[in-house]
Order: structure tokens, then sequence, then C-alpha cells
């Protein structure tokens, strides 16, 4: 029969499926089989028509959600499904009604759907015409605000006067009035607009609204803690004549807050939506016992939850988490490196085998460690570290430094970032170099002396000339990382990233440290690009089992076998940026992202953090992250320390220890900013003291404490209030009389 849909349901899972009037909150917790609920669900309502197809609103966030939702539906109600002509994304169901609709926004129905870059230039038009300097106010500066506006269901006539409270901000009011304006005489809209002007329509036109109120009999919403504020006034609007509203979503999965999803959306269902119901889905079919007791305790500090507490079907408690402390980011990588090639030796796939990482610079150890190691690898969500464009840019400009000839190094610099060299001068230079038989850059040479370039351009051709013969110069007389930022400052690189308001920007530049971290491993910088060569020639064969690299972003919705969660320390996991921007509202995303790391993994996790890092070519100590303590010890197996020596290394690695030069306590504190009193008399500078077992010490981070033991330049100390740490012996101050 076709109502066997409901036999493979539990209990809470079939509740779900049969409470079908009146508004339905479905707090469904990870791996507690959303998607079959909503797919019965759906046909549910059909099966026993309560509704056509046609009258159903059904509602994801991805093409490809939709797409598997639709196939699912179809393999319980057959052909019915092609009657649903109202399931997709938010975006296409925005685009239909305003297709349908066009005239309502002042636009003809063949309007075209602009891509990023198109925005920036129909901005870039309109600062123009304001007189806007966009060397001050760039056309990203404006799109930030301007999305953000749209995302909250803001048109120019709503915003506020108290939201003008940033610099800029008022400009932005009127950029974002005139781009409008702009784009309805060019007959185009944004993604913003697919659902901004729907909901304009629908709340000024009330015969509108009460028509498609009375089409949706029944609505249903996935990802419901993933909306924002336009797709929840959409949302809401539409329900309220028959109030037959069912959302599918997850409190503690909410890690969208960058990109404007709510989280107060899903906290506030009861209150916003009269009459409403909660059913939870507890029962978890991915994950083993301990895993999900480790995700259940660390998401239980959050304090804005709905709260649900998740069991495993499965009666075995499985392997503890593992968590491993290594002595830095390279020995992580090596780490998991061997522990991957034990799952090879078990002859175990690679495809079931995730490093989720917190910011996507944490790649970069993982890649060149597999890639000495011969692991296959992928990366999830984005392109491999060395072939994102900002390190692509970085190496251009630093192979120009080696190779000025290289003309596709640079043609790739030429103009970014951007010197107002267009296509009709690299075209000069193109014709230039192929009838004198020389390169673009001695092209350029011969060209800025004379008038065939415009005055300005030329005058920008010359500066980067003038720039990179200097590079030249100084590469083999300065060290290589202090070249490296020259360039990067000189050239204005860095300095484009930092103006730059896209929600990648920081990322980017994270990025950029990260490599700039790596330059600083090697002798010289033909070493360093020696090495990359090796290393964007491996071949990228996806025909063969590979371990999966991703952002912990990147990692919704999926699972694996086995986990492993590196750079769980303070600054890197949680992310400094969020605690800084946003408090306890960031921390608690931050939280929610942990959740959803460890509840990736089904059989087998470990949580990794490194003792030192480092950051932009400098090192420093690290203190573990606050959600390593959060997790109840029962699920966890007891901490390992981990030092370079006590992992297998199989290979004659180029990297060094972290060297740190040695300062006085004193002079640390001073340089922290610290006011330094007499309590700090009896710390004595003598840095060719011996540090023995059952001393007093001061350490910067960690306070005083005494010596367990040391191995080399590593020393355990129990310190009064953060206990037992393994740290450097140039961080640690005798104590005098102790």
């Amino acid at each position: 029969m076709i109502n066997d849909y409901l036999n493979d349901l539990n209990e809470a899972q079939k509740k779900a499926v049969l409470e079908t009037e009146g508004p339905l909150l479905i707090l469904a917790g990870a791996g507690t089989g959303k998607t079959k609920v909503l797919t019965s669900r759906l046909a549910h309502i059909i099966y026993t028509k309560k509704s056509f197809p046609s009258n159903i609103l059904a509602v994801t966030f991805t093409n490809k959600a939709a797409k598997e939702m639709q196939f699912r539906i179809g393999k319980i109600i057959g052909n019915a499904i092609e009657g649903m002509n109202w399931l997709g994304t938010f975006h296409s169901i925005g685009a239909k009604l305003l297709r349908v609709h066009a005239e309502q926004a002042n636009l003809k129905s063949d309007f075209t759907i602009l891509d990023t870059d198109d925005q920036l230039k129909v901005i870039k038009e309109v600062i123009k015409l304001a007189g806007i300097d966009d060397k001050h106010f760039p056309p990203r500066f404006f799109l930030s605000h301007i999305e953000g506006w749209k995302n909250k269901g803001l048109t120019p006539e709503k915003i506020a006067d108290h939201a003008i409270d940033a610099i800029g901000q008022e400009k932005s009011i009127n950029i974002y009035k005139n781009y409008q304006q702009r784009l309805i005489k060019l007959n185009c809209v944004d993604f913003g607009d697919l659902l901004l002007l729907p909901l304009k329509m629908l709340q000024n036109n009330s015969a509108l609204l009460d028509r498609y109120q009375s089409i949706f009999s029944y609505i249903l919403v996935d990802e419901y803690q993933d909306t924002n504020t336009v797709q929840y006034l959409f949302l809401r609007l539409l329900s309220q004549k028959n109030k037959n509203i069912a959302c599918v979503g997850d409190d503690d999965q909410s890690i969208y807050g960058w990109r404007g999803a709510d989280v107060n959306n899903i906290l506030n269902f009861e209150r916003d939506f009269e009459g409403a119901k909660i059913i939870r889905l507890e029962t978890n079919y991915r994950s083993t016992k301990n895993i999900l007791g480790a995700a259940r305790s660390l998401i239980s500090y959050n304090q804005d939850r709905l709260g649900k507490d998740l069991s495993a079907y499965s009666p075995d408690s499985g392997n503890k988490v593992k968590i491993r402390s290594l002595w830095n980011a390279e020995d992580e990588a090596r780490y998991v490196s061997n522990e991957i090639e034990i799952q090879k030796q078990k002859q175990n796939n690679l495809n079931e085998i995730a490093i989720l990482v917190r910011a996507s610079f944490q790649m970069r150890e993982f890649e060149d460690r597999f890639i000495i190691d011969n692991i296959p690898y992928r990366v999830i969500g984005g392109p491999r570290f060395y072939e994102r464009q900002e390190i692509r840019d970085v190496i251009a400009y630093l192979q120009l430094v080696l190779n000025a000839d290289n003309d596709i190094k640079f043609e790739r610099i030429i103009n970014t970032p951007r010197r107002g060299i267009g296509e009709t001068t690299l075209r000069l230079l193109t014709e230039t170099s192929r009838s004198l038989n020389i390169s673009l850059y001695q092209a350029s040479k011969k060209l800025i002396l004379t008038d065939e370039i415009k005055p300005n351009t030329r005058m920008q051709l010359k500066n980067l000339i003038l720039m990179l013969d200097s590079w030249i110069e100084k590469n083999g007389s300065m060290d290589h990382v202090n070249l490296t930022q020259i360039i990067l400052e000189e050239s204005g690189y860095i300095a484009m990233w930092e103006n730059d308001k896209s929600p990648t920007s920081a990322s980017r530049i994270e990025n950029i440290k990260e490599l700039i971290g790596q330059i600083s491993e090697f002798n010289s910088l033909n070493d360093f690009l020696e090495h990359i060569s090796l290393v964007l020639e491996i071949e990228n064969d996806e025909t063969i089992d590979k371990v999966n690299i991703m952002t912990l972003h990147s990692a919704k919705g999926l699972e694996f076998d086995i986990v492993f969660i590196p750079g769980l320390e303070e600054g890197v996991f949680p992310n400094q940026r969020a605690l800084d921007e946003k408090g306890n509202v960031g921390l608690e995303e931050e939280r929610r992202l942990a959740h959803v790391g460890l509840t990736r993994a089904k059989n087998n996790l470990q949580l990794l953090h490194a003792q030192n890092r480092r950051i932009y070519g400098n090192w420093s100590q690290s203190i573990p992250s606050r959600f390593l303590d959060e997790i109840s010890k029962e699920f966890v197996e007891q901490d390992i320390i981990y030092t370079d020596n006590s992992v297998d290394n199989r290979f004659n690695d180029r990297y060094s220890r972290p060297h740190t030069k040695k300062m006085t306590v004193l002079e640390r504190l001073q340089s922290a900013g610290h006011i330094i009193e007499g309590d700090y008399d009896n710390i004595t500078p003598d840095e060719n003291v011996y540090i023995e077992q059952n001393q007093r010490v001061f350490h910067q981070k960690f306070g005083y404490g005494f010596v367990l033991g040391n191995d080399d330049d590593r020393i355990e100390v129990d310190f009064e209030k953060a206990g037992k740490k393994i740290v450097l012996s140039s961080y640690l101050e005798l104590v005098k009389n102790a």
C-alpha cells in the first residue's frame, strides 16, 4: 500500500507526519531522520487528499535539497509529484511570484537576475554619479549594507533613522535608493530582490495576498533555523489564513548568522505562531552513545536554545571521543596522517574520513602533509588551499620576483589590485611583446617611455614596474619573509582585501597570513616556489577514494565514519573575530558549530589542539578551547600529550621546531601593555638558569606554578589556576625564594 511510508517511522516521527493541522515546529536533532519526516508528511497530505499538490508550498534552502525531496516524494506518490508547482528554494519561489506579477514591482516579466559581479558594476555606476570616491567607499562596502538591509526585509524607505549608526551608512541609504531605481530602469533584480520584492507586493496588495494565502493550504519549510528576517516575514504572511505551517529545524545547528540567518526565528516559533505545537525528534540513527553524549554535554552550555535530549538508536556505546594535544599544527597534520595510514592498512574507505576545520587557512598543513605521505584527498565546498584566488595571486607576485618575464603571472597581477590598466592597454602590451619577441614586462618598460598609453594608465604601469624592479633588487639581500610582506603592502594587495566588505574577505586574509607563515619554513623564495610547483602538479583523480577536508560550515548535512576536528584552541575555535564582534551571541553560535562538527561522526571522533601555533609567521602558545572542558569527561578518553618525538615520523622533514626569542617576563608584560608593579620584582630575568623539578615558576598566560618535570626545552608545570600544562622553557621565569 502507498501508506507504507508510515511503517519505518518511530513514534515521534509518525506523530510529526500525522499532525497536519495548525502551526507545527518539528525540532529535529542531528541524524534523527528529518528528511524522511518531511517527505513522508508531504506524501501523507497528498495521499489523504487533504490538499492538491498544487496547493502545497514546500521550501528548501538549496536546489540539491529540493531535488532530493522531489525524488523521495515521487517514489511514494508517483506521478502526483508533477503537480507540486511550489516546491523549491526560497529564491526560486520568489522568482516565480515575481515573474507572474512583475508589473507590481515596475518590472517586465523577462527581467534579468544579476550576479555579484554585475551588482558591483551597477553600484559603481551609481557611486560615480553620486560623486563618491570609490577608493574610500568601494562598491563592496555599499553592497554589504544593501544585502544586509534586504535580508532584513527593508526597502530604502523603511530603514529607520536609528539604523544610521555607522560611518558611511547614511551614504549607503542614498546609494541603495539610487541602485534600486537603476535596477528597475535596467529591468534587473538581484538575489535579495527575489524575496524582498514579492514580500513588498504581498504587503501592499491585500487582494494579491488573499489570493496566495488561499492557494497555499499547507506550507512546509526545511532548515527553518537558517531563515533570515525577510524569509520569516514571507512565510508568516502567507500562513496567516490557513495557519497550516510546519517548519523542520534544529536551533542547535543554527550556524549561519554571519550571512543573515536569525536563530530567534526558531526560538520564538511558539510566540510568533499562535497555538503552535513542538514535536522533538531525539532518536539519532547516525552516531554512537559516546559521541552523542559529548555533543549533548557541549551544547548544554548554550542558554538560548529550546532544548532536546539526543539519544543513540544503537545500543553500542562505541569508542570514546579522543582528545589529542599536539605540539604544533605540523604535528596535528602528521598525527592525522598516521591515523589515516592505519585505516588504509585496514582497507577502510578513505571517503568515510573527514577533517573538519574552523577556518580554511588550517587546511594548508593537512594538504602539505597528505601530499608528502601520498594520501589522496579532496577539499569539499571550495578549492584546495593552493588553488584559492588569493593564494594564486600572491604566488604570481613572488614568481615574478624570480622571473619577471613570466607573461602568465604578469598578466594575472597587472591589474590586481585594480590600477586602471584595462584590456586596451593589455592588448597594446601583448601586440608589442609579440612584434618585438619580448615579454610583457619588457614591453611595459618600453611603452612607459612613450606616449602610446594614456598618462594616468602610463603612470600606474610605471609604478608597477618600479615596484617590481625594487623587489627583484631586494631579493637575496633581504629576508624572503620580510620581502613577501613588503610586496603585499606596496602592491596594495593586502589592502584590497582589508577594504573588501564581502563575507569571504577575512578568510582570504587569514589564508594569506598562513601562506606567509609557510614561506618562513623555507630557506628562500626559490625553495618555496619549487615546493609549490610540485604541490600544484598533484593529479586530481576523482575516481579513487579520498579523505575529505572541509570547513565545519561546509560539513553541515554530511556524515562520516571517522572525523577529526583540529585547532580546538582559544582564538581559533571559538573564533576570536566571532567573540570580538558578537560577544556571547557569537560564542553560542561557535558552540553550535562545534556541536554540528561532533555530530558528523558516526563511529570515531578525535578532537585535536596544538600547544603552539604559528600565526603570520610568529609562534605563540595556545590555550586549549573552552569547548574541550565543556565536554563531559565520561564520554572522553584520557587526554594524551603527543610531541613531535612521540609521533612516528617516517620522513625527513624540512620543518623546524618553533623558536621564540628569549624575553624576560617584565619585557613580555610591558610589550603586552601591562603596568609593571613591585609584585614582579621577585622574578629573575636570568635566561641561563636551569629549570629543575619542584621549582616555582611564572608564565605570562598561566600564572604561577611548580615544575613537575622537563624534556629538553619542554617543561611540564602544575599551574595554580590553569592546571597541568606543557610549555616552552623560554616562556618561564624562576621565582626566587620559592
